[in-house]
């Protein structure tokens, strides 16, 4: 029997670590370990690699979503009160940021075969107090559609994207996530594509006030030292986690192709009728941070247990949906709590297989020849 991780770190920070302790050895060495030069460097890099003008570094992926919603605020574009479209399949930290800000998030249901939010029962929900959608590329994949750009264009609405777990995705006309909407959140989290060994995170925007008015607001409110323009908060990327990510997206399009690699290997080998596939999208337009599979019959969490008990890691995302969690349970948005069949499928059924950088050819052919093997009277 073989033992294989859902995603080992070790082994993942291993592929470039000589690189790695080399960038963590020159911060320490250097004693400026905040607002230095490693930050200005990776910024500059990351917006090449996004193509967007401007990236702000800041503490998490959390709090690049609420400081993009606060500038508005502060922009006078926004206030609160109004309405943000958003998918109800989604990590909660895409809902948190909204609230966070005293916005009003409007849960639109994914498509099943798809995973990510549908662009059909967008229009229905917009009211004289809609500001924005925000799209979440989850898993990866490209959730952006010409529709939902025709959408805002037409009720004139803000498109802020989650890009927390699609570092490298693209959509159909070669433009990189987190550069097609008005800005973007992006998380460093250890565990996703490109990962620091803390927490970190970004945004990135063409737009030079919001670049500016997200800088301030995680400085502490600050665009000169002393002076307090907004009441803000301290959400800074240190030097050491600027110096390790910009090392590491040196290597991220290497890294997304080996995910590639492995995806192509469940798709074309996974065969147990009890599993349902997401639509396959061309590579470019999945960084497959995840490859979610949908287990039928009820049997999600009894084949959890039959991969863990011959070695193989997996995992649920997400077991409880947003509208279903405590802290939601009470809020006018969501009284009487909504009723989202599909969201409410994808929590019951979604389990996440072992995909990386580092997982190796004979352990994805170990992955699915168990896979296969699981049927329903286990």
């Amino acid at each position: 029997m073989m033992n294989i991780p859902f995603l080992s770190l070790k082994d993942v920070t291993a592929l470039h670590g000589a690189e790695i302790n080399e960038a963590v050895s020159r911060v320490v060495n250097g004693g400026w370990y905040l607002q230095g030069r490693e930050n200005e460097e990776f910024e500059k890099h990351y917006s090449e690699f996004i193509g967007t003008k401007y990236t702000v570094g800041c503490a998490n992926g959390l709090d690049a979503l609420i400081w993009i919603f606060r500038a508005y605020i502060e922009m006078g574009v926004m206030q609160p009160g109004d309405e943000v479209i958003v998918p109800a399949n989604t990590y909660i930290a895409t809902i948190l940021a909204i609230t966070e800000n005293g916005l009003t998030p409007i849960l639109i249901a994914p498509r099943l075969n798809t995973l990510e939010i549908d662009d059909n029962l967008i229009e229905a929900a917009i009211t004289p107090k809609t500001k924005a959608i925000a799209i979440v590329h989850l898993y990866g994949r490209d959730a952006y559609t010409e529709k939902i750009g025709a959408i805002c264009k037409k009720y004139n609405l803000k498109l802020v994207e989650d890009n927390a777990q699609a570092h490298g995705c693209k959509h159909t006309d070669g433009r990189v996530t987190g550069s097609i909407g008005d800005a973007a959140g992006h998380s460093f989290y250890p565990g996703k594509n490109l990962g620091a060994l803390g927490d970190g995170g970004a945004v990135t925007t063409n737009d030079p006030e919001l670049a500016a008015t997200v800088r301030a607001l995680a400085n502490y409110g600050s665009q000169r030292k002393y002076v307090f323009k907004y009441a803000g908060r301290n959400s800074r990327l240190d030097e050491i986690q600027a110096a390790v990510l910009d090392v590491k997206l040196k290597y991220l399009i290497e890294d997304n192709a080996h995910r590639k690699e492995v995806a192509h290997y469940y798709y074309e080998h996974i065969n147990n009728p009890l599993i349902t596939l997401p639509d396959r999208l061309p590579d470019a337009q999945n960084a497959y941070h995840l490859f979610p599979i949908l287990v039928g019959g009820g049997k999600r969490d009894a084949l959890h247990d039959y991969l863990e008990q011959h070695g193989v890691g997996t995992m649920i995302h997400y077991p409880i949906p947003p509208h279903h969690q405590e802290c939601y349970a009470r809020e006018a948005w969501n009284t009487p709590r909504h009723s989202l069949p599909i969201t409410e499928q994808l929590a019951a059924e979604e389990l996440s297989l072992p995909i990386g950088p580092s997982i190796t050819e004979e352990e994805v052919a170990y992955v699915v020849e168990t896979l296969n093997t699981f049927n329903h009277t286990f």
